[in-house]
């Protein structure tokens, strides 16, 4: 529920807003790190950095009094930063920037001092208000010990410019960052715009161009919108040439229908007798019905391929019926068929409307043969007709489009609308001697090698 509160939140801001809202939430939990995690650490950082101080101190001090044994020991503490003190048999010396007034840790200093084996060893004391000493002490020999330990005002600016540097560091760095989300967001802000101002446009139906000079999601964005755009206006395009088209293409035939049926009404004939004149109309009549039925078909194949339970069908079996149908049609045409029992996706009666528009087109254009071939991932008819131009196959499968013997020009375009709802490919090729049409899976089934080779081991069956 916190995580849906938080959702709907950003949803109600701005790319601004959302920008500031992410940088006060990295800013504060940044801040809860530095002072918590970063803070020990520091703390770990400065005591190593003092104790280091210290042991060169030290080893400065004892290598100039090794050369100069007559000199004091104390002499060669010069440091304004660090306090020293000399342990020598049982009794203890102070530098002039000693300063302890706690009587116990002065007590552990000469405790330490006394029983320590090591050469050289670091302390750190805490008194009561948990304020911290840090002191090392150095055996220079058997009888004299050096004890150092840094000032606490010097400790304590030590850290606050460390801290101080730290934080100023990551502001500056903060900043930056900050500054560069900014021209980011803007820029995006800027792109969005563009788009937006594109879109309102189109809506208008005003003439309008975009360019985002991205590679991008939102240049891919934009350039898919373009991509929309035009695809639309081909649509409106297309829907114009429908109209136009089925205007047309209804015309004619009703027009003779009219004027046949006034002729004959007023007494004349007038294609020469009363028979001749009606099988005209009867022929128009035919030639419209053909119209209406392929434009409810191609209006009905969305209904044909979502609204029934899809299985699969075999088209070996679709095949065969629609063959015993069109057998009669050219019957001097030689028909070969290389076909196996295949399964595709979809139903029984789009299929066979797709077999249907392919046989049609062959039948009209083959000029002694024609090619079926079926295997478990394609279908293809072939005929021996004209080959196709390359403009030709661009358009072959959009509606209206007809070619040199076409009828209607709706076709091969309701055969792409089913082949596509069916998840399949259709397209076509020029062969050595014809045309080829073929229907493939876009996930092909592994076919068995040995039975593939048995297939085509067999003649071709002529019918």
């Amino acid at each position: 529920r916190l995580m849906r509160k938080i959702n709907n939140w950003l949803k109600e801001l701005t790319l601004t807003q959302q920008l500031m809202s992410l940088i006060l939430i990295f800013v504060a939990i940044f801040g809860t790190f530095l002072f918590v995690y970063l803070n020990g650490n520091i703390n770990s950082f400065v005591r190593n950095q003092m104790f280091n101080m210290l042991q060169r101190t030290q080893t400065s001090i004892v290598y100039n009094y090794m050369r100069n044994p007559g000199n004091d020991l104390l002499f060669f503490a010069n440091d304004a930063n660090i306090a020293h003190a000399v342990y020598e048999n049982g009794r203890v010396r102070y530098s002039s920037a000693f300063d302890i007034k706690d009587q116990t840790l002065l007590m552990l200093m000469r405790n330490n001092a006394q029983n320590q084996t090591e050469t050289t060893r670091n302390y750190v004391y805490k008194n009561d208000n948990e304020s911290e000493t840090l002191y090392s002490i150095t055996i220079v020999n058997e009888d004299v010990r050096l004890i150092s330990f840094v000032v606490s005002s010097y400790q304590n600016e030590f850290k606050k410019t460390l801290i101080s540097s730290v934080i100023n560091i990551i502001v500056l760095v903060v900043s930056i960052l900050v500054f560069l989300l900014m021209l980011w967001v803007i820029y995006l802000i800027h792109s969005l715009n563009q788009i937006r101002h594109y879109i309102n446009k189109l809506r208008r139906n005003e003439e309008v161009d975009i360019k985002v000079d991205r590679k991008d999601e939102i240049g891919e964005l934009a350039t898919a919108l373009v991509a929309m755009s035009n695809e639309l206006k081909k649509q409106e395009q297309i829907k114009e040439e429908l109209v136009q088209n089925i205007s047309h293409d209804l015309k004619t035939p009703i027009a003779t229908i009219k004027s046949y049926g006034e002729s004959i009404k007023d007494g004349i004939y007038p294609y020469e007798t009363l028979e001749k004149s009606v099988d005209v109309i009867i022929e128009h009549a035919g030639r419209l019905e053909k119209k209406v039925q392929s434009l409810l078909l191609l209006n009905r194949v969305g209904y044909l391929v979502t609204t029934r339970d899809t299985g699969e069908t075999d088209l070996y079996d679709v095949i065969e019926k629609t063959l015993l149908s069109l057998k009669v049609i050219r019957p001097e045409l030689k028909i070969i068929r290389e076909i196996q029992h295949a399964n595709f996706f979809g139903n029984e009666e789009p299929w066979r409307v797709v077999f249907e528009n392919l046989m049609d087109n062959a039948l009209r254009y083959a000029h002694t043969t024609i090619t079926i071939r079926l295997n478990e991932n394609e279908l293809s008819v072939e005929n021996d007709g004209p080959q196709l131009t390359n403009e030709r196959i661009d358009k072959l499968f959009k509606p209206f489009e007809k070619g040199t013997d076409g009828q209607f020009g709706l076709g091969l375009s309701i055969v792409h609308r089913i082949i596509t709802a069916y998840e399949c490919e259709v397209y076509a090729y020029n062969s050595y001697d014809g045309v080829v049409f073929k229907i493939t899976k876009k996930n092909p089934v592994k076919q068995d090698v040995k039975k593939v080779k048995e297939v085509k081991k067999k003649k071709p069956e002529e019918k």
